[in-house]
């Protein structure tokens, strides 16, 4: 099962009718910290200070951009399981050592939680960031 698949199956449980919209019972976050470890708790974070945008253009492009820890910002692209951060490219893609890294968490709940920002891009300016040749202009 893929990291996207895995967070939308825990978020998606029913748990007697309530909604968790803007919070997470304890019990997903214990299934969530178990599947994911520490990275789980600075996704959260990251969401709970509404780092996570998505980005998308009028020929439906859609990107996230997350603000990280350290204030740069990260594009993650949920479609295909990508982050453009140097723990992704180590820690997944090099020593397969993680699923994902907080960043790419952070657009996968926040977009399950119906928490990211929201930015309309032109198509130029989509191309730009897709290309990873510009951020957007607000940052």
């Amino acid at each position: 099962m893929s990291g996207p698949s895995v967070v939308l199956n825990i978020l998606h449980q029913p748990k007697d009718g309530a909604s968790f919209f803007g919070s997470v019972p304890d019990d997903l976050l214990i299934a969530l910290r178990f599947v994911f470890g520490s990275c789980a708790l600075q996704a959260l974070d990251l969401v709970d200070q509404r780092s996570v945008t998505c980005v998308s253009s009028p020929s439906g492009r859609r990107a996230y951009q997350v603000i990280g820890g350290s204030g740069l910002l990260y594009t993650c692209y949920t479609s295909c399981h990508y982050c453009s951060c140097p723990a992704f490219a180590y820690t997944v893609l090099r020593r397969n050592e993680s699923l994902l890294c907080k960043h790419i968490l952070a657009a996968y709940l926040s977009q399950a939680m119906g928490l990211s920002q929201q930015e309309a891009l032109s198509d130029q300016q989509m191309s730009s960031i897709l290309s990873g040749r510009a951020a957007r202009t607000d940052t």
